[in-house]
């Protein structure tokens, strides 16, 4: 099976530089081998932090702070306040700040400064500073230097004479001295109470215990001044106030009267407005002869339906006056009406209706019924009269109301006015009371100043310094210090662009990983990065020279060496896929010059040649033949000789006697820059073909892809690649980028090697688990690393 006949759509595509799966995203065991690989980084910003707060520690003169603490209470002048024409409430947060801010006043601190001749103090004025501030000072007097603010008034004060210009200098220490004591006090509020600590730092413990009790008891003086100004200042106001409203108070009362006297508006003794009460007892009196007239008309015309109803139902309608006095002549003639009625009736039973007494007694019944109906009218007519007369002084009593009624409403309407001057003259009377008790008792609070602050907690003289504090201090620098560490391995982790393990092959490249190869010898710089030829031919008898000879024969020399093992795993992967193929050409490619590729095959063709098959190793990187400088091949005749010539390998291959290892070398040929053609050329077939005919593996040192196409042209006449890369040195975007430009030679690439790994860091770039971790448990199996270079150098 031929593995450069494979379709490219069937490999495995190249992943992109930046595909990470989102798992990987927050990934614990990465991030613990970040943690390992950068602890010495870490560690050493750790060191550094430390001996930067040692040194901070030790530059920095101590300071020591000395506190008070004020309440502000209010229980204090409870007594003044309950009556005080100028209390304000302290209830309130912002009522507790405007007294921080009266703190950190100017004027406060210009009593303080006066008071203690802070001014002339030199260890206020120019206390002793830190490295740090000196540090500070000095960058600052730089930038003003190169920056000069514009000198304001020089000339002027040049000319003034001395007594001037001396209190102009005092003036200007002594406002220098409020603007850094302003600065310098601390206030600030214990957490919700009414408390105010009040501290301040200095160099002398003595001087700050005065400044903070200065500034106690200033802050007490001052409240005691501010009630005292403010008491007074209300005392005089009221004092204006209470003449003003004086006379504005008896004008009103005297247009009150005045009003009332023009309008005639008489009162009772109930303050009632006379025509008031007129209005009030007409209606009464009207009211009840409303009810007068309908009783009479009521009775008025019962009786004269029964007097219209005729005498004949005189005696039966007479019944229904039942409110006349029994003694009445109605009932008295009832009551012998009815006497009669009751004889006649019986006589009749007895003796008929035509007896003569019966008919007697119907004349007197009859009689007797018109008695009753005379009665009747006269009582009717009696009511008529009794009813015109209540109809009369109801009608009477009906106009009066309404002229009273009419009178009542000019009267109200002109009350209403009354009543605007009444409740004006009120109103004015109240307030002048009033301010005569505020001004009263603001008179009497002038002589009684009590102040809201008293001190609960008095400053003492500090015993150790406030700052610097040195477990603080050491604290906070080992924290920066990590941190920094931190943020600079992060840095190196973010700039890790390069192979460090097989894993990062598979998943970068998506190539198969074929082993790493550990650095060989003691030098490894720059001989290494001259693997490929970079030395001068003159050099090849140098001890170098000689060094480098026999890192070309590792694989020979010490067969049962991890470098070995690793190379016969590149043999076994091709093996694999050229299963098959009786000859197999096998080219050895690099991305960048210096990555070892001419070790590389030099030490692959040796182990193969080693086990007995029948190798040969070609220099084909014609233009920087280092594979031959390195094996210090000296010769005039080489593979460009023999391609060109149409010669076979036998007119310019040595042979090793030890292996029986077949190399072609190479020899320069000034600046010959067509070596792609003479590689892809039909010589070059041909003289492969016929090495074809007598070895089983032809293996062949080709120049790096990224500067030159040699690699490209050859690639048609190579059954497989072995790409080299640098251990921490070739960048993963790099051979992404040549892979995928080169699609060719990429499906040619059997296996990556990683060249000159260091196995002291590897694992620390290996995760969990990975073979990275376990390298030092193979050493059974390895020839010892000292005994190999030894025999190496040997």
């Amino acid at each position: 099976m031929n593995y450069a006949n494979f379709p490219l759509d069937k490999r495995k595509p190249l992943p992109s530089s930046d595909a990470v799966s989102a798992e990987d995203f927050i990934d614990v065991e990465r991030l613990l081998g970040m943690a390992a690989r950068q602890a010495k980084v870490v560690a050493a910003c750790a060191a550094i932090g430390l001996f930067l707060g040692v040194l901070y520690l030790q530059t920095t003169p101590p300071t020591y702070m000395a506190m008070s603490r004020v309440l502000i209470d209010e229980g204090l002048n409870k007594v003044v306040d309950e009556v005080s024409a100028a209390s304000v409430s302290m209830q309130t947060d912002s009522a507790i700040l405007s007294q921080i801010e009266i703190l950190h006043s100017a004027r406060l601190a210009a009593v303080v400064v006066d008071k203690q001749k802070l001014d002339q103090n030199d260890a206020f004025m120019n206390p002793p500073t830190s490295a740090v501030s000196k540090a500070a000072g000095f960058v600052r007097g730089v930038v003003r230097y190169f920056r000069p603010s514009p000198a304001v008034g020089i000339a002027d004060v040049t000319q003034l004479d001395e007594a001037t210009r001396d209190a102009m200098m005092a003036s200007s220490r002594r406002d220098y001295a409020i603007l850094k004591l302003q600065n310098e006090v601390q206030a600030e509020r214990l957490g919700r109470s009414y408390v105010i600590s009040i501290a301040y730092q200095a160099t002398d413990p003595v001087l700050a215990t005065a400044i903070t009790k200065a500034y106690s008891d200033a802050y007490l003086a001052d409240q005691l001044d501010a009630s005292f100004d403010a008491t007074e200042r209300a005392a005089v106001w009221l004092q204006g106030r209470l003449t003003e409203l004086r006379e504005s108070s008896q004008a009103a009362a005297l247009a009150v009267e005045k009003f009332r006297a023009e309008h005639g508006l008489a009162v009772n003794n109930n303050g009632q407005l006379i025509s008031d009460k007129q209005l009030s007892d007409l209606n009464e009196q009207l009211i009840e002869a409303q009810a007068d007239t309908a009783r009479a008309s009521a009775r008025y015309q019962q009786y004269k339906s029964i007097v219209e109803s005729g005498s004949d139902n005189a005696f039966r309608d007479a019944a229904i006056s039942s409110d006349q006095p029994s003694n009445s002549v109605i009932s008295t003639l009832k009551t012998r009406y009815l006497t009669v009625a009751k004889r006649q009736q019986d006589i009749e039973a007895n003796f008929g209706a035509e007896h003569p007494q019966a008919v007697a007694l119907a004349k007197e019944k009859a009689d007797i019924s018109a008695q009753i109906f005379g009665e009747l009218k006269q009582l009717t007519e009696s009511y008529r009269n009794e009813y015109e007369v209540a109809l009369a002084r109801e009608t009477a009593l009906r106009a009066n109301v309404a002229l009273a009624a009419g009178k009542s409403s000019i009267d109200n309407q002109t009350q209403v006015q009354l009543r605007e001057l009444e409740q004006k003259a009120t109103a004015l009377s109240t307030l002048y009371q009033t301010f005569l008790g505020r001004y009263e008792e603001a008179s009497q609070q002038q002589s009684f100043p009590v102040g809201k602050i008293r001190v609960i907690s008095d400053a003492k003289l500090p015993q150790s310094a406030a700052t610097p504090r040195t477990s603080i201090v050491l604290g906070l620098s080992l924290v920066l210090g990590v941190m920094l560490g931190a943020g600079v391995g992060g840095l190196n982790e973010f700039r890790e662009r390069f192979f460090r393990t097989g894993e990062d092959v598979r998943d970068r490249v998506g190539l198969k990983f074929l082993g790493y190869l550990p650095i060989i010898g003691s030098k490894v710089g720059k001989d290494d990065k001259r693997d490929d030829g970079q030395a001068d031919v003159r050099t090849a008898q140098s001890p170098s020279a000689a060094e480098k000879r026999a890192r070309m024969r590792v694989s020979v020399d010490a067969p049962a060496s991890m470098f070995s093992e690793t190379l016969r795993s590149a043999k076994i992967a091709f093996d694999v896929v050229m299963e098959g193929q009786g000859s197999r050409v096998i080219g050895i490619v690099s991305v960048l010059p210096g990555e070892g590729k001419s070790t590389v095959a030099a030490n692959l063709a040796g182990l193969l040649a080693a086990n007995g098959s029948k190798t040969l190793l070609v220099d084909g990187d014609l233009r920087n033949p280092g594979l031959s400088r390195s094996l210090g091949m000296e010769t005039e005749q080489g593979l460009m000789e023999a391609v060109v010539s149409g010669q076979t390998w036998q007119f310019v291959g040595k042979i090793d006697r030890q292996t029986k290892l077949a190399i072609i070398p190479a020899v320069p040929r000034g600046h010959f820059s067509h070596t792609s053609e003479l590689l892809s050329s039909a010589g070059m077939r041909r003289f492969i073909d016929n090495a074809k005919e007598t070895f089983e593996y032809i293996i062949v040192d080709l120049p790096p892809l990224g500067p030159v196409v040699d690699a490209k042209a050859f690639a048609p006449l190579a059954d497989g690649f072995v790409l080299v890369t640098e251990w921490g040195r070739t960048p993963r975007a790099m051979v992404q980028s040549i892979l995928n430009s080169e699609a060719y030679i990429a499906n040619k690439i059997v296996g990556v090697v990683l060249n000159k790994v260091d196995l002291k860091k590897l694992a620390k770039y290996g995760s969990i688990g990975g073979s990275e971790k376990f390298f030092d448990r193979y050493s059974t199996y390895y020839l010892e690393k000292s005994e190999a270079r030894t025999k190496a150098n040997t």
